[in-house]
């Protein structure tokens, strides 16, 4: 039977938390990827690649793996009841809930990961503790049926790291090599722990604006999730 596995598609989103996973899950044997959305208005990410959405909510069949990416637009995500909606009822279905980079907070906000482990981007990893995950500094963590990734290149390893857990490591291994991705970065920046200094302090204060804006949407969501629980 053909799997079904879907990306949420959203403005802003980030293109390579999408298409990296998508690269590597679309060329697994027997699989059916959809890009959703609301409508089928073509979408610009926050790089500006346009993508085009191929399936809508409301068509959107069910899903075995439901994988939500990040991006600047996962701010008005999280608030955005009729997108929880539709990822809390796949997510009820589906094999496998996913998520690559601070699509974990989108999932966070939809009450998926209390007490659950998981990862996200290392910018906004305080933020997952807030919406009842466990907090775990990784590339890929797996609690259950929830898989989730760490910051955008890192969807490429959580996607071998499923793609072995649908199939096996051989599938995922020859998806891997036809894709030749064999990392071998010429700086050893890609993380806090080995960028130099000035190189963390400067993406730091990069990052500081859009971290408290999601700061201050995590403390609302956390307080809705938190009434919801006492209902």
């Amino acid at each position: 039977m053909t799997l079904q596995i879907g990306f949420l598609l959203f403005p802003q989103v980030q293109q390579l938390d999408l298409t990296g996973p998508y690269d590597v899950l679309a060329s697994l044997p027997d699989v059916k990827v959809h890009l959703i959305w609301k409508d089928l208005v073509p979408v610009t990410a926050s790089t500006g690649l346009v993508l085009k959405p191929t399936v809508t909510f409301d068509d959107c069949p069910a899903l075995d793996v439901i994988c939500i990416p990040g991006g600047s637009g996962v701010g008005p995500l999280m608030e955005d009841d009729e997108t929880l909606a539709f990822i809390k009822a796949q997510a009820a279905h589906a094999r496998y809930v996913t998520s690559v980079c601070t699509g974990a907070l989108v999932l966070g906000a939809a009450g998926l990961l209390k007490g659950k482990h998981a990862t996200t981007h290392w910018a906004y990893h305080e933020l997952l503790a807030p919406l009842g995950a466990i907090p775990v500094k990784d590339r890929v963590v797996r609690d259950g049926n929830l898989l989730t990734g760490g910051g955008i290149t890192a969807g490429i390893d959580f996607a071998l790291t499923l793609a072995a857990e649908l199939f096996d490591k051989d599938t995922a291994q020859l998806v891997q090599l036809q894709l030749e991705y064999a990392p071998a970065p010429p700086f050893a920046s890609g993380c806090p722990e080995t960028a130099p200094a000035s190189v963390l302090e400067d993406a730091r204060k990069r990052a500081a604006g859009s971290l408290k804006l999601r700061s201050e949407i995590t403390e609302r969501v956390a307080a809705k999730l938190d009434q919801a629980s006492v209902r």
